[in-house]
Order: C-alpha cells, then sequence, then structure tokens
C-alpha cells in the first residue's frame, strides 16, 4: 500500500526558526506527524493540514501575524479523540508548551494557542487571524461536491462506533448550525470563493442525513 505523503520538514523547520524558537523543533515535528498518522483519524491527517496550509498560502496577504496563523494550522488538530470535547483545548496546551519550552516570545505562543481554540467553531470569531484560520479549516464546506462527499465519508469513519440514526441526526445538527450563519466565511477571500457553493453543499448533505 502507498504510504501517504508526509508533512513539509523544510516548511516546519523555517516556520519553526521564524517563530524565535530554539533549536531545529524536528522533536515536535515528528510528534505532530505522528498524531496526524493516528489511525482512528480518515480526514484529521496531514492530508488534512497540507490542504490547510495550501488555502493558507493563498490567502497568507491577509493575515495580521501570518506565521502564528500558520503554526496554528500546524498544531490545531494535533490532539484529535472523535467525540471528545476538548480536542481543541489540548492542542491549544500543545502548541504553548512546545513553544515556550522552546524559548519562542511568550505572546505569540498564547495567541497561536488562541487561535487553534478558535477552531472549535463554536462562536464567529471577530479577530483577523482567528477568522481567517476558521475561514481556511471550514473551506472543505465549499469544494466540488465530490470532495464534499469524500469529506462526509471520512468524518462518518472516524465515528464508526455511533450507530447510524444517532449519527445521522448529530451530523445534521452540527452542518446545519453553519448553515444558520448569516456568513460562513468571515473573511471577503474565503466568502467571495467558498460561500455559495459551501451553502449548496450543506443543503445537500443535510437533506441526505435526514433521508
Amino acid at each position: 500500500m502507498q504510504q501517504p505523503d508526509p508533512l513539509d520538514q523544510s516548511r516546519w523547520s523555517g516556520l519553526w526558526h521564524r517563530l524565535g524558537a530554539r533549536g531545529d523543533g524536528l522533536s515536535v515535528f515528528r510528534a505532530l506527524g505522528a498524531a496526524y498518522a493516528d489511525p482512528v483519524r480518515a480526514y484529521h491527517t496531514a492530508e488534512h493540514i497540507r490542504d490547510c496550509l495550501v488555502q493558507f498560502d493563498l490567502s497568507r496577504h491577509t493575515a495580521q501575524r501570518p506565521d502564528e496563523v500558520e503554526a496554528a494550522i500546524w498544531f490545531h488538530d494535533a490532539v484529535y479523540l472523535p467525540g471528545s470535547s476538548d480536542n481543541e483545548d489540548r492542542s491549544a496546551r500543545l502548541a504553548q508548551t512546545a513553544l515556550r519550552d522552546a524559548g519562542a516570545p511568550k505572546e505569540a505562543a498564547h495567541r497561536i494557542a488562541g487561535l487553534v481554540l478558535a477552531t472549535k467553531h463554536l462562536a464567529i470569531p471577530s479577530e483577523r487571524d482567528a477568522a481567517l484560520l476558521c475561514d481556511i479549516d471550514l473551506s472543505i464546506l465549499g469544494r466540488t461536491p465530490e470532495v464534499l462527499e469524500e469529506f462526509e465519508r471520512r468524518i462518518r469513519r472516524e465515528y464508526a462506533w455511533v450507530p447510524e440514526d444517532v449519527y445521522r441526526g448529530a451530523r445534521a445538527e452540527i452542518l446545519e448550525g453553519f448553515l444558520r450563519r448569516g456568513v460562513i466565511y468571515q473573511t471577503d477571500l474565503f466568502r467571495q470563493r467558498y460561500e455559495i457553493p459551501a451553502r449548496a453543499n450543506l443543503q445537500r448533505v443535510i437533506a441526505q442525513l435526514s433521508g
């Protein structure tokens, strides 16, 4: 079986140094790689991180502190146990601890942890970088119908232990929450690119779940 492409070590090393952290950061890089390769994951993998980085590269110019947004992308799903309510909290603590232990500025480490927490998607972020990060994370909702369907299949595999009727109801409720928002995407760039297809995708998937 072909192994998935790994995370980009050279990109990570460059970011690590720009953040002002000591050393090469390879121990943290390897720990993140191992986390994203956990067999429990079907969507929240290195592939998701790479995809987020592609979206970030297209929108970096809109960030206030782009290196901190990029760091939050690397860390935002570092801890992921399907069904757990504290994944983002633990991922944020991991990011803050790793960066502070490596001598990165405390203020930057704190802000990066805050960005990771924003990916809970429980509230609409008002801060520019948090809004950008959340839009990047949610950009999958506005892709082609085929990509969105594959996303939904992978999320279902992560929750394979949940009975079908329970899963359908809970998943529809989550997606309806995004659809009820005045806008799904908080930044102009992502709203222009993904808002209309995301709403069409969500309506279709919710109908399938309800059917």
